[in-house]
């Protein structure tokens, strides 16, 4: 969400929302639906599936959006966490085969750009990508892997061939330097 005004409109429904105000949320869904349903779908990787836990998205959303800062994060960043996190919660739940890699999957109805996509030209992408860079090798693929398709710490070790302690120290430690390096680009 590169537009400023766009963006302003999204904080704006988001900071109404967490008032329970019924006609900003849908402001949210209609400004998002989309987005977040590629997120979903990406992890998922069953479009049944993924409307389901879009509905479960929301509904946190719904439940949640009191406690966006506008100041923190991205409204789409912020959004597109919850929409992950409840992804991954029905994969593990349901004990499904990793997601299928970006060029294998399904195509969705949406011809808008992909959520990826539209995260990457997210303003705070920018610093994201340069801070995730200035990673090393086995830090930044995990992160990107976790994050970017959804794979739980133990298929990353798994797919590394590595224990799952060392995974969860890779992780953790590249996150705590990303996060240095966020906060000194702020």
């Amino acid at each position: 969400m590169t537009d400023p005004a766009a963006r302003a409109r999204l904080v704006e429904a988001l900071v109404a929302t967490g008032r329970e105000d019924r006609s900003a949320f849908r402001t949210v869904y209609d400004l998002t639906s989309a987005k977040l349903f590629g997120v979903v779908l990406r992890i998922c990787n069953d479009r049944g599936a993924a409307e389901e836990v879009l509905s479960d998205v929301y509904l946190t959303i719904w439940k949640r959006a009191g406690a966006y800062e506008p100041g923190r994060a991205s409204p789409i960043s912020w959004l597109a966490t919850i929409a992950r996190n409840r992804a991954i919660d029905w994969r593990r739940a349901s004990a499904r085969a990793p997601s299928t890699p970006l060029h294998e999957a399904p195509d969705v109805a949406d011809d808008r750009a992909s959520a990826f996509d539209l995260l990457a030209q997210d303003e705070g992408a920018r610093a994201l990508h340069l801070c995730l860079d200035a990673l090393d090798d086995k830090q930044r693929a995990a992160i990107r892997t976790a994050f970017f398709d959804g794979l739980t710490y133990a298929e990353l070790a798994e797919r590394e061939a590595v224990p799952l302690g060392t995974m969860k120290s890779w992780v953790r430690r590249g996150l705590i330097r990303l996060k240095e390096c966020l906060d000194a680009s702020s």
